[in-house]
């Protein structure tokens, strides 16, 4: 599997953005899949995580209620919608997946659970 995102760019607060990360590879449809982001000076740290059937989702309490995960198994293809952006939200988004569980319902927060990554896209938001 590798990972592309697309979808960053520069939008002002209370804006929206939806970022696409597509997947190369037969296993998509089978995998876990998470969004992290990683602010400037900062460690990365997650933000959405969507099981392989979409019947899980989960997100970290700072977007909760912002953001929305999504995917669609046919195109290979994961989703962040993000609205009601703020200026803390500004970052380099990073999709990843989990090739280690096929079919797993648990979803999972720590960085070391996903081994691919994409190349990253940048948000910014300014205020």
């Amino acid at each position: 599997v590798q990972l592309q995102a697309s979808g960053g760019g520069l939008v002002q607060a209370g804006g929206s953005l939806r970022l696409s990360c597509a997947a190369s590879g037969r296993t998509f449809s089978r995998l876990m899949m998470g969004w992290f982001r990683q602010a400037s000076g900062k460690e990365r740290e997650f933000v959405a995580a969507i099981s392989w059937s979409c019947g899980s989702t989960h997100y970290a309490d700072s977007v909760k209620g912002r953001f929305t995960i999504s995917r669609d198994n046919t195109k290979n293809t994961v989703y962040l919608q993000m609205n009601s952006l703020k200026p803390e939200d500004t970052a380099v988004y990073y999709c990843a997946a989990d090739r280690s569980r096929y079919y797993s319902g648990t979803l999972y927060t720590a960085i070391a659970e996903y081994d691919v990554w994409g190349q990253g896209t940048q948000v910014t938001v300014s205020s």
